[in-house]
């Protein structure tokens, strides 16, 4: 069993002992977090859909991420994915949401955001003893390698954060 297997495992039995459910909006994994998380057997329980947004346009129009927020701070910032998992949340009426965007590479660097830039956020809300709560946690990752292994990195980090974050919660 790979890591990435092993935590998609352990983020199954987190979310079906909670009865949650999760979501994905991925930009530069297209589709990899979901895929992870749909590996392990029984993830219908607690997944029902993700976005693949790719385009700016898919971000405005799949998980409502204001063009004018594109615009001003880019598609790789800490802004774009708050609304990217905030819109997937309600899009998804799940408990998580985990959003990604990102320069996997090789080329599309610059000096201010370089290849392996990724900004990860994961969105929270749930009802514990008649309370609701809510919380979104950015994470900028600097990473390197091929585009294969920063786009697996940012699948591994993304698995690893959710997990942390359930923890600290619950």
């Amino acid at each position: 069993m790979t890591e990435i297997e092993a935590l998609s495992q352990q983020l199954g039995e987190k979310l079906s002992a909670l009865n949650w459910s999760i979501t994905t909006a991925e930009s530069c994994t297209g589709g990899g977090i979901s895929a992870a998380i749909t590996e392990t057997a029984g993830s219908s329980a607690y997944f029902n859909k993700s976005f693949i947004t790719y385009s700016n346009q898919a971000k405005s129009e799949m998980v409502s991420v204001p063009s004018e927020v594109i615009e001003q701070h880019s598609a790789v910032s800490e802004p774009v994915v708050k609304a990217m998992a905030l819109g997937a949340l309600a899009q998804a009426e799940a408990n998580i949401a985990i959003a990604v965007s990102g320069v996997a590479g090789p080329g599309g660097g610059t000096e201010e955001k370089p290849v392996g830039t990724v900004y990860l956020a994961i969105a929270i809300q749930y009802i514990l003893d008649n309370k609701q709560y809510n919380s979104i946690e950015v994470t900028r990752l600097a990473l390197s390698g091929s585009r294969k292994e920063i786009r697996e990195e940012t699948i591994k980090s993304s698995l690893i954060n959710v997990l942390n974050i359930i923890n600290e919660k619950i």
